[in-house]
């Protein structure tokens, strides 16, 4: 008698199909993490700014009396270390008190809130801080109101990380925008933009760049300089903008029977285009103007895309004759602009001062008109 295996055939979902589902499942898991991560980011930032109005309150009816609010700082610190352990030093509770002064929340008045429980109290108010909480500390150390606001409007349209976020307040960021010819633009970020407004390269590209973060000596060559910012390209890309996207470096083209390169290729995406950027270590010439112009000319008929506006050519330039830039670079066919680089910061009573002169002319303009 023969006896017959049975043969065990173990079923197994197609791969194809259960990578598929497994992808799908991890998704879906990772983005209610970052979810969850967020939400719970907003309530503590929410529950810190309520303890703050609490404290506020509880003082004077929210008229803080110095010698008495200390001593209450330091009891309430106490007293929630003692309940809850840490994060409740009194560097922190004085920084939730702070929270609220620097943040009132109009939309809510008090009662509003003492009747609101604490999940209804973060839905009501989380649009009022889209930022964490450990970016918020940092902008209260702003004492100016506009550099703070600046700050957390630009922190939030570029997704600034915390870093990020420290970086440009530590190099006087809203400060060295005065050095820029587009200082007056900055000052009127607060103004809603209206549909029809176009965004122009001279707009998007700043004047002077600061690149101290490349840590170069005095003596480097233009290769040293390229090498540096590739290194660093991180804090390049955030020096320059939050739109801009790195393509490549040393890109080559042939013109004729002579050989080129491009220094470093960005993109940007408000504006739509390429941008050709060529590093010199010297004083910005004519000779400069016309070479970006040749590439400039390359580069739409060979690496632009239909759908793309025509590329922009910027020359980071080690100094920058104004009239020179000025006869060199209006009226070209192709849109070439220069920008300056330095790689210490400027002096920071200079750039106030230059910030204050910016906004008397502007408020100048403004009474002027009809």
């Amino acid at each position: 008698m023969v006896k017959l295996k049975k043969s065990i055939n173990k079923q197994t979902a197609p791969t194809t199909g259960y990578d598929a589902m497994l992808s799908g499942v991890v998704d879906l898991l990772e983005q209610a993490r970052r979810t969850s991560a967020r939400a719970v980011n907003t309530i503590m930032t929410v529950t810190y700014w309520e303890v703050g109005r609490r404290i506020i309150e509880y003082e004077q009816g929210g008229v803080a009396r110095a010698e008495y609010g200390a001593s209450l700082i330091t009891r309430v610190s106490l007293d929630l270390t003692a309940r809850f352990g840490r994060g409740f030093s009194k560097r922190n509770v004085e920084q939730m008190r702070l929270f609220y002064l620097t943040w009132p929340i109009a939309q809510m008045t008090s009662a509003q809130l003492e009747e609101s429980t604490l999940e209804k109290c973060s839905t009501a108010s989380s649009k009022s801080f889209p930022l964490p909480w450990s970016q918020y500390v940092r902008l209260m150390s702003v004492k100016n109101p506009e550099a703070r606001s600046f700050y957390e409007t630009e922190s939030l349209r570029g997704g600034w990380t915390g870093p990020q976020l420290d970086r440009q307040i530590s190099t006087l960021f809203y400060e060295r925008t005065a050095l820029s010819r587009n200082k007056a633009a900055m000052l009127k970020k607060g103004q809603k933009p209206l549909p029809k407004d176009v965004v122009t390269p001279e707009e998007e590209i700043k004047d002077p760049l600061v690149l101290e973060f490349l840590g170069l000596k005095d003596e480097y060559s233009e290769n040293d300089l390229e090498e540096a910012l590739i290194l660093h390209l991180e804090s390049f890309l955030l020096e320059l903008g939050g739109d801009f996207t790195f393509v490549g470096r040393q890109r080559r083209l042939r013109i004729g029977d002579s050989w080129y390169r491009v220094d470093l290729l960005f993109f940007h995406r408000r504006l739509r285009c390429l941008v050709v950027i060529d590093l010199k270590l010297g004083k910005f010439t004519h000779a400069d103007a016309g070479q970006m112009h040749m590439y400039l000319n390359y580069a739409c008929e060979h690496w632009t895309h239909p759908e793309e506006n025509p590329p922009v050519g910027l020359i980071i330039c080690a100094h920058k004759d104004h009239a020179l830039a000025h006869y060199a670079l209006d009226n070209l066919p192709n849109k070439v602009l220069a920008a300056e680089y330095k790689l210490a910061l400027p002096d920071e009573k200079a750039l106030v001062a230059e910030i204050d002169k910016t906004r008397a002319i502007l408020e100048k303009q403004r009474k002027a008109k009809p």
